[in-house]
């Protein structure tokens, strides 16, 4: 996903010039601001300093990290710290809401495929050998996840299975980004953008003052986008398969688990945008959207009310009722 103030689709993708690039989460992240805003350069870097420190305490990939004490522990109590204890809360709160659709217990299927170290949209993980393990061993969807958290001591006990927090952590630190930015604002139509990975936040109208251009990548790997929306004030984000995908020995996977089957999603669906005004929110929507599959996708996009675009195997984009107020440009669909 791709976000310029351009008030028609630009096949150039002609981009206002990011303030500050930064790396975290193993995604290029961009901060846009105008020029008149307050502070910008303080702006970013408060902005840089909530993804480091939600990375630092919530990577599973780090061994010193709050998450990684709380993995190797899970049936223990054990304390963390306050970005931590939220993260994990919210992601409890997510699986609630979705009736265990969201689910971060799905760990142990992410290891055995193979995804057992960050990498990079242009890195992919390898395991030469063919997965052996029963992914069905690893499902959670028929056992409710009831961790215990202490919010007075900051201590959280997991329960009997590790957590990886994945996308909701992206989320959750764009929704603090989102909440540093508008505290610093002068006025409530100042714009500002926070891209992560494709992940956004959209603050005002953007430059033009028309709304925010995000494009929908298209997860088949073509260069233009499968849909553009006009955006403002909101978030959206994407579950897509388009680069966090590999191959297992002669099995092609990708990270996007089922809770209820342990093993990657193969509902026909490659990948799901979704808007709101939380990034969080958004984020777990588009997962469980995705979890669908195509057969079941439209039916459960109408439900959420929130806009929706989807992309399928066979490359058909489609999308719900609420999304004809923010679609700009779509291809000629079936």
């Amino acid at each position: 996903m791709r976000a310029t103030d351009l008030p028609t689709l630009d096949r150039r993708w002609a981009v206002v010039p990011p303030v500050h690039r930064f790396t975290a989460m193993a995604s290029r992240i961009s901060v846009q601001l105008p020029t008149s805003s307050p502070d910008p350069a303080g702006a970013c870097s408060e902005v840089e300093e909530i993804f480091s420190d939600v990375e630092r305490r919530c990577s599973r990939f780090d061994p010193d990290s709050d998450l990684s004490r709380l993995n190797r522990h899970p049936g223990e109590w054990v304390v963390v710290s306050a970005t931590c204890f939220e993260a994990v809360h919210e992601a409890f709160l997510a699986h609630r809401a979705t009736g265990g659709r969201f689910d971060p217990r799905v760990l142990t299927s992410l290891l055995a495929i193979g995804y057992n170290r960050s990498f990079a949209f242009t890195h992919k993980p390898e395991r030469t050998d063919p997965v052996t393990v029963d992914l069905s061993a690893t499902a959670t969807a028929a056992s409710g996840w009831a961790p215990d958290f202490d919010p007075d001591g900051s201590a959280i006990r997991l329960g009997s299975h590790p957590i990886d927090l994945g996308g909701i952590g992206k989320g959750f630190a764009l929704r603090r980004a989102r909440q540093a930015l508008v505290r610093r604002r002068a006025a409530e139509s100042d714009w500002f953008l926070v891209e992560a990975g494709g992940d956004c936040v959209l603050g005002g109208d953007g430059p033009s003052g028309a709304g925010w251009s995000v494009g929908v990548e298209d997860p088949h790997g073509g260069a233009d986008p499968s849909a553009v929306l006009r955006l403002s004030e909101t978030s959206c984000a994407t579950s897509s398969v388009r680069h966090r995908s590999w191959r297992a020995g002669d099995r092609p996977v990708h990270h996007i688990i089922d809770p209820g089957t342990g093993a990657p999603s193969r509902g026909g669906v490659l990948s799901v945008t979704v808007v709101d005004p939380d990034p969080a929110r958004a984020e777990v929507t588009s997962k469980t959207l995705f979890l669908a599959g195509r057969s079941g996708i439209a039916a459960a996009a109408e439900s959420v009310g929130r806009p929706a675009v989807w992309v399928d195997e066979a490359g058909v984009v489609a999308a719900n009722s609420a999304a004809a107020t923010v679609l700009t440009w779509r291809p000629s669909w079936p």
